[in-house]
C-alpha cells in the first residue's frame, strides 16, 4: 500500500490505539501487523503464518486468524474482499467509508476516503429502508504507473 506514513509512524499509531481501547498488543499482534504494513499489495493469511513461522516455530493458522482479527476489529488493517488479503490501514481514525483501489498489475493498493461516494450510498441505502453498517468498495484497474 503506498503510505503517507511511514511503517515506524503506522507502527506508533497502533500502539496507540491499542492502549486507548485498553488492549494489548502482544509481540504476535505486533509482528503481524509489521508484516502487513511493510507490504504495498495485500497479504494473504497463510503467506504471513509462513514468514511467522520462520520466526516462531510455535506459530499456527489460529495464531495468525485471532491476531488478524484482532488487527480488523481496532480498524488498523483491511480485509481485501476479492483477494481473500490484508492491508494495513494508514489512517485507522476515520470513521467508515473508504475505498480501495488495486492495481491488478503491480498489486499496488491505494487507500481512499471519498465522503461523496459514502455519502451518495447512504442516500441509496435510505431510499431502500436500509442502513449501512459496513462498506468495502474495492476498484480494480491500473495505477498511475503501470497505466
Amino acid at each position: 500500500m503506498t503510505h503517507a506514513h511511514s511503517l515506524k509512524d503506522m507502527l506508533t499509531a497502533a500502539e496507540h490505539r491499542c492502549a486507548d481501547q485498553g488492549v494489548r498488543f502482544t509481540a504476535i499482534r505486533k509482528r503481524v501487523f509489521e508484516l502487513i504494513a511493510g507490504s504495498d499489495s495485500g497479504v494473504k493469511a497463510y503467506d504471513i503464518l509462513d514468514l511467522l513461522a520462520k520466526e516462531h516455530a510455535s506459530a499456527r493458522p489460529p495464531t495468525v486468524y485471532r491476531a488478524l482479527d484482532f488487527l480488523l476489529e481496532l480498524g488498523l488493517i483491511h480485509r481485501i474482499e476479492s483477494l481473500n488479503a490484508y492491508v494495513a490501514c494508514p489512517c485507522p481514525d476515520h470513521k467508515r467509508g473508504f475505498q480501495l483501489m488495486i492495481c491488478q498489475e503491480c498489486g499496488n493498493v491505494e487507500e481512499l476516503h471519498d465522503e461523496r461516494m459514502s455519502e451518495h450510498l447512504d442516500g441509496v441505502a435510505s431510499e431502500y429502508g436500509f442502513s449501512i453498517r459496513r462498506q468495502t468498495i474495492e476498484l480494480l484497474g491500473l495505477c498511475r504507473q503501470c497505466h
